[in-house]
């Protein structure tokens, strides 16, 4: 492997989370990291003077542009659009949790949704991947001035669309373990206990599978309908926690089929959202990257 190559590999977890944050899509995502490679490969390397400045600067072009057609697209979206939903490690302490959560939770990437895509670069370069404002205003093609006004605006209407959260991320993971417990057990009256008065669910079927057209409102119907899926499926259902978008997540089985999976955001001691993905589509692409973690040999 040659060093252009081997520079291109070392790299490409942080093009491939440049991509991801900006479309909130992996398929998308893995595509423009592959375009990346291609025009890398036929670059004329003596003239490139820092790689990952190269690198970095392309990969975030390619998906400010892909993001404007995405949101075209997604405006034809039948029902609810969320982000696909990644399989990420299990955080090795509570302050990774904690970093990782915030920089890729479900939640997150739907308030990002709100910001120009020039926005949205700006301040994932700055706020998420600690770049330097001279570096975000060659990446964006914007004057450094420019790119602090964008960024503080940004900054702004996301803590109005989404206020941060006062609880730890321990708060929430022992939460989610309660939760998980309730859905298992068919607990109605646990279930509702731990969801807020004014919690939201919003699902995402792609037009493929039947699922609300608008976000559902309410804690004790959120409860009453995982309880009514309970009463349903009985021992066909099985649910799991696993980590998604940085965040405890529970996975939904039907019959041994993955039937959603679910993210969750909450205070730290009431759920105030749920995310549930039951696109078939963006499903596949979460089993396939399990189904390649338990291939994996163990270290």
């Amino acid at each position: 492997m040659d060093a252009a190559t081997a520079t291109f590999h070392h790299l490409r977890p942080r093009l491939q989370g440049i991509a991801y944050r900006m479309l909130g899509s992996v398929s998308e995502s893995e595509d423009i990291v592959q375009d990346v490679w291609l025009r890398w490969h036929d670059a004329d390397k003596a003239s490139v003077n820092n790689t990952e400045a190269w690198l970095v600067t392309t990969t975030t072009r390619i998906a400010i542009d892909r993001l404007r057609s995405a949101k075209a697209r997604r405006e034809q979206y039948v029902g609810i659009w969320l982000p696909e939903p990644v399989l990420t490690e299990w955080p090795a302490t509570p302050e990774d949790i904690e970093e990782l959560s915030n920089e890729v939770s479900v939640a997150f990437l739907i308030v990002l949704e709100r910001l120009t895509p020039e926005a949205r670069a700006a301040f994932l370069l700055r706020e998420v991947f600690d770049m330097d404002y001279g570096e975000v205003a060659q990446v964006i093609s914007k004057s450094e001035a420019a790119c602090r006004q964008i960024v503080h605006r940004a900054k702004a209407q996301l803590r109005q669309e989404r206020p941060p959260l006062a609880a730890p991320s321990a708060a929430h993971q022992k939460l989610m373990r309660r939760f998980a417990d309730a859905l298992a057990q068919g607990d109605f009256a646990a279930m509702k206990s731990m969801l807020a008065e004014a919690a939201v669910l919003m699902g995402d079927g792609g037009g493929l599978v039947t699922t609300f057209p608008k976000p559902m409102v309410g804690g004790q119907r959120i409860a009453q309908l995982f309880f009514a899926a309970n009463l349903r499926y009985k021992e066909a259902l099985r649910i799991e926690l696993a980590m998604i978008n940085g965040q405890y997540a529970v996975l939904r089985y039907i019959n041994g089929e993955l039937e959603s999976a679910q993210s969750y955001e909450s205070d730290g001691e009431r759920i105030t959202g749920v995310y549930v993905q039951r696109n078939p589509e963006k499903l596949a692409r979460l089993m396939a990257a399990m189904a390649r973690r338990r291939s994996q040999p163990s270290a």
